[in-house]
């Protein structure tokens, strides 16, 4: 059955990612394979399923202006959590920023961050058997 494996995102520095989310939102490192040059693949992600992120160095202009604003103004990316307070004081001490406060919604405890490059992101406690 087809299922989306990976999301690209494009970033400024492939060691800068890898340490943001790693840290901040405690993925995992699960690829990190040179391809020539100063190209590497570089996946991060959850081993226990979901889509990755593929960290993709911006080399061009245009890949450039988009670092941090791939989705707009609206929300990029969605991160459930089992621990909404944990996650959220570890993100914001990675560098993340709260433009919000966090919030209690019908589908769960919501808040929503800032990576290092302006990307949005809700981080999700989801209510119940939500998640």
């Amino acid at each position: 059955m087809p299922h989306v494996a990976l999301v690209n995102v494009l970033v400024r520095g492939y060691d800068e990612a890898i340490a943001f989310y790693t840290g901040a939102f405690g993925l995992e490192l699960l690829e990190d394979s040179p391809q020539g040059g100063t190209k590497r693949w570089v996946v991060v992600g959850s081993r226990g399923g979901g889509a990755g992120l593929r960290l993709a160095l911006a080399t061009k202009e245009a890949q450039l202006a988009r670092v941090g604003s791939q989705s707009g103004d609206g929300v990029a990316f969605f991160l459930h959590v089992e621990d909404f307070d944990a996650t959220v004081e570890r993100a914001l001490a990675h560098g993340a920023v709260a433009t919000e406060q966090p919030r209690d919604e019908p589908h769960g405890r919501v808040i929503i961050l800032e990576d290092l490059y302006g990307n949005r992101w809700d981080v999700i406690e989801p209510a119940g058997d939500a998640g």
